[in-house]
């Protein structure tokens, strides 16, 4: 057969048609419209509120600073601190009692305990609220079981005070702890232990000049990390401590009740603004220092 050759003067044949693809970020529109509408529009109402107040002789609004400023003094600045306080200790010491436990799960040989401490802890870690305050209530409050025994009280024991929480709060946040360091500590390299020893480090000098300043963006990500659980937290230290303990988080759940001064109906929603930019500065610190460390241990 021959194949038959275009005219002279012909117009060659126009390459077929590629179908156009969408462009790649229509994939993610859902996923925007459903934080916009979830995340985005109660954040706008808060910080609409916080800056709002009514006069209450002419019932107009008007915007002001009045709310924050009130939320920055006396008993609301109190409660802030006492969070702060309360997050930075409870966090301190989940991130050193945490990160023993984690290194000995990843250096057990059992691979039924390696797994069963992990799933524990992924357990334990959403594990609050007022269940873990009856828990507790039950086991080391003034007529628990422990309590009882041991003779705590006569030792001058409290449960329902500062340090009372801070035991509660390392319930869950130590075993946070444990889920946050395991990967780190999986990317020390076994040649490093090794390369230290060969030149006569002992295990504490391999920790102190190696391991720890590896590990160190991790541990303070890992802090900032439970900081902001334990600044988040209400419902367990609700049920447990009242308005004993000041928490900024209980003096919301005053607010939102109607126990303010007239003139600051809107206080629930200065406070909770408060703690945005708490939770704003530790995401801040906290994402830079999982770069960092992911770099070194990639």
């Amino acid at each position: 057969m021959t194949a038959t050759l275009p005219k002279a003067g012909a117009p060659a044949a126009a390459p077929p048609k590629r179908r156009r693809r969408a462009p790649g970020w229509l994939a993610v529109v859902p996923l925007l419209a459903f934080t916009a509408l979830s995340f985005g529009v109660p954040a706008a109402a808060m910080v609409d509120g916080a800056f709002t107040v009514e006069d209450q002789a002419t019932g107009v609004t008007s915007y002001t600073t009045g709310n924050l400023t009130a939320s920055l003094h006396d008993a609301y600045l109190t409660a802030l601190l006492g969070s702060v306080e309360l997050s930075a200790v409870s966090a301190a010491v989940a991130v050193v009692l945490g990160l023993p436990l984690a290194q000995a799960v990843v250096t057990s040989r059992s691979r039924t305990l390696r797994e069963g401490v992990l799933t524990a802890s992924g357990v334990l870690a959403n594990f609050g609220g007022v269940p873990l305050a009856f828990a507790f209530v039950a086991t080391l409050g003034n007529a628990g079981v422990l309590t009882t025994h041991l003779g705590l009280s006569d030792k001058g024991w409290d449960l329902y005070s500062f340090w009372g929480l801070v035991v509660v709060y390392l319930y869950f946040l130590i075993p946070l702890m444990v889920l946050t360091v395991t990967p780190a500590l999986e990317g020390l390299r076994a040649q490093w232990r090794e390369a230290a020893h060969n030149n006569g480090a002992t295990t504490a000098q391999y920790w102190r000049h190696v391991a720890l300043p590896v590990l160190a963006p991790t541990l303070l990500g890992g802090f900032v990390l439970l900081f902001g659980s334990a600044f988040a937290a209400y419902a367990t230290a609700a049920a447990m401590v009242g308005s004993s303990v000041p928490l900024v988080t209980l003096q919301i759940a005053d607010a939102i009740s109607g126990n303010v001064q007239v003139g600051q109906e809107n206080m629930a929603l200065a406070l909770s603004l408060d703690m945005v930019l708490v939770a704003c500065l530790v995401m801040a610190v906290y994402l830079p220092l999982q770069r960092r460390s992911a770099r070194w241990l990639a």
